[in-house]
């Protein structure tokens, strides 16, 4: 039997590993190309965004996907307009500890088995 790692609310599935996983290869291959973690898994009653990260003067909001196989749209296919709402909501809710809010965008970055796709603006607010 597979042992799945304990979460402090519970043990967590095999979706979750596999998500946090892909946060983590999403987190190192950002790093790599300027960018710095402001906050990771931000959650509010409207949803979650994966990573929070700054770039340059801007702050960026990232949805990361991860997906075995490329089928059915693959990873990027997978964030769909509900999503999209829910990422946009989350972060105006994010947004309100600022007194004059930085520049914005909402990048997503999509594993399709080994292949990871940076998409910047992939979602307009």
């Amino acid at each position: 039997m597979k042992q799945v790692p304990r979460s402090p609310i519970g043990p967590r599935t095999d979706k979750q590993v596999t998500g946090h996983a892909g946060e983590d290869d999403a987190l190192a291959h950002l790093g790599q190309q300027g960018l710095t973690l402001v906050a990771r898994n931000f959650r509010c009653k409207c949803g979650e965004i994966d990573l929070i990260m700054r770039h340059g003067d801007i702050l960026v909001f990232i949805e990361v996907r991860k997906r075995a196989k490329s089928l059915f749209g693959g990873a990027a296919a997978s964030v769909t307009h509900a999503k999209q709402a829910r990422l946009i909501m989350t972060a105006q809710i994010y947004l309100q500890r600022y007194r004059t809010p930085p520049a914005c965008r909402f990048d997503v970055i999509a594993i399709d088995g080994a292949q990871l796709t940076w998409l910047k603006n992939a979602i307009e607010a």
